[in-house]
């Protein structure tokens, strides 16, 4: 049992949540910290006091009145809290993230109760260094960053955007063990173009329209200089930035300090993850499959670049794996002669010669539709935010063709969701192979139960942070993300059974977050962006990093 030697007051004690144990301080506890008289007479159990709360979580009546209560125990005793949740994870991981997270960023002015990460805004750009400078804690090992635009598939909800850092870093501390006090959200306020935020009077963050150009980057690259000078060894993670400012911060900063971005490496990664496994239990292999993405905004380019990466790990030239994409947006499929794309989105365009022949009703906008019937993609991605994308006409031609399409509609939250798997499960009579962005659960057709998998970032970055920090990497690279995703489709329980998921149970995280960040690091010591250290030394880097939610003994 750890011993923790304390100087502060009853008052700062029983106020701070990294040391508040509530009811469980022991007699000798109370006798030495003078903590009579401030607590009831009987000493509880943690034990008793999970009961205790699982008994209050219980009777209440909603998921936001669950977040709060939950939110307000964070507040309260951290330690207890982390313990609560991975009692009862699969219970609560959509509580405190996906797809509650989206209800509360959008109402997170009204749920506003009490102080937790940094807000830095637009207005006091002048005065961030001190901001920054007086932040209280001095260890801090992971940062997750938002301006807030592109909440989910929500939008812009400015600054509820805090509450996506918030449970990201939760996640961090649960699966990969990182400790509460070293980590921080940030949640740098650039404005809202969300006219219902601007005109509530209860909106907390800067009512004003979002900053763009020069004065925006210039903002961003004062936060990274400072927090870099304040914390010169942080992972610093971004979340939920615009398609105009996602790629571009990634690049322009990815060299600058270890960072990645979620929504593009995170989310490609589990993506592979989830392809991976699909393809081990069809005994095919990813460089036999063709791709068709619906969304063509961050999250869908970075999948093609993983996707194609890996391809091109299985011996497939880059020229040939770029042609196995097929990038739809609100334009039609994206081609040589689309206009208005990114450079990005140009390395994935079709040549518009190979399209000529061609059987489409609109030549002048290719739909997802026509793109099945044509191309014959064996893998269906949905990042689009369209609900009902996927219909019954696109899914049932992809299984005409097919023994097993391999359906992911990802979307968030489930409103979102290009198609639901019960209704894939109807259009496909059970063949296809499915994951979904937020939790469906499981589903029965023709009298079997099928579990659903969700393809959830939370299988990729806590593992990727975790070796991180343990193993001292100086860069995120695209082969530590596929080496995690290889990991994690190894995990995959499809791969045992017919009707298991493509991704394992969450109480299964921690341990492989603790396989991925083994693996990272061996990656970026052969990249030359960690130190070199044998196998033994970095799992006892990894097993001393990686904190466990139990009390300590605290002495004076």
């Amino acid at each position: 049992m750890d011993i923790v030697k304390l100087t502060q007051s009853p008052f700062e004690i029983l106020n701070d949540p990294l040391l508040n144990k509530g009811s469980a301080f022991s007699e000798e506890e109370r006798n030495e910290l003078n903590l009579n008289g401030f607590l009831p007479y009987h000493v509880s159990t943690m034990e008793e006091q999970l009961k205790r709360r699982y008994e209050n979580f219980c009777e209440l009546p909603s998921r936001l009145a669950k977040y709060s209560f939950l939110s307000t125990l964070q507040n309260r005793n951290e330690i207890l809290y982390f313990r609560f949740i991975l009692d009862h994870v699969e219970e609560m991981l959509p509580l405190i993230y996906t797809p509650t997270v989206g209800d509360v960023s959008i109402h997170f002015s009204l749920l506003y109760n009490q102080h937790r990460g940094i807000y830095i805004s637009f207005p006091l750009r002048d005065q961030m260094e001190t901001i920054i400078a007086s932040i209280p804690f001095d260890d801090i090992e992971v940062v997750v960053v938002t301006d807030g635009e592109r909440i989910l598939g929500l939008g812009d909800w400015g600054a509820g955007g805090m509450a996506i850092s918030i449970g990201k870093l939760a996640l961090y501390t649960l699966f990969g063990g990182i400790h509460p006090s070293k980590v921080l959200p940030v949640m740098l306020d650039t404005g809202t173009n969300n006219p219902e935020l601007t005109k509530d009077p209860f909106y907390l963050g800067w009512r004003h329209e979002r900053v763009r150009g020069e004065e925006y980057d210039d903002f961003i690259d004062q936060f990274i200089t400072l927090i870099k000078k304040r914390y010169p060894h942080v992972l610093l993670q971004w979340e939920d930035f615009g398609k105009i400012n996602a790629q571009k911060l990634l690049d322009r900063y990815r060299d600058t300090l270890c960072s990645f971005n979620d929504d593009i490496q995170g989310t490609a990664a589990v993506v592979l993850a989830a392809v991976y496994a699909a393809v081990k239990y069809k005994k095919s292999s990813l460089a036999q499959q063709k791709i068709a993405i619906l969304g063509a905004g961050s999250a869908g380019v970075g999948i093609c670049n993983q996707l194609a990466k890996a391809m091109m790990q299985e011996g497939v030239s880059e020229e040939e794996a770029k042609k196995r994409f097929f990038i739809i947006d609100q334009n039609g499929l994206i081609h040589s002669e689309s206009l208005n794309i990114s450079p990005n989105q140009k390395e994935f365009a079709q040549e518009k010669k190979n399209l000529d022949d061609w059987n489409v009703k609109n030549p002048g906008k290719i739909n997802l539709y026509d793109v099945i019937i044509n191309a014959r993609p064996t893998v269906l991605i949905g990042v689009s935010t369209q609900a009902g994308a996927f219909t019954e006409e696109i899914v049932s031609t992809m299984a005409q063709y097919l023994e097993q399409p391999v359906i992911l509609p990802l979307s968030n939250p489930k409103s979102c969701s290009e198609a639901t798997p019960a209704e894939i499960f109807e259009w496909t009579k059970g063949t296809a192979l499915i994951a979904t962005g937020s939790p469906f659960g499981t589903i029965e057709y023709e009298g079997k139960q099928y579990e659903i998998g969700q393809c959830n970032n939370v299988y990729i970055f806590p593992g990727v942070g975790l070796g991180a920090i343990a193993g001292e990497i100086t860069k995120i690279t695209d082969e530590m993300m596929i080496k995690a995703a290889e990991i994690l489709s190894s995990y995959a329980p499809i791969l045992e059974a017919d009707n298991l998921p493509l991704f394992p149970r969450f109480p299964q995280l921690r341990e492989i977050s603790r396989t991925i960040a083994i693996e990272v690091i061996k990656v970026a010591q052969e990249q030359k962006l960690a130190p070199k250290r044998s196998l033994e030394e970095v799992r006892k880097r990894i097993d001393d990093e990686m904190w466990d939610p139990h009390y300590p003994i605290y002495k004076r």
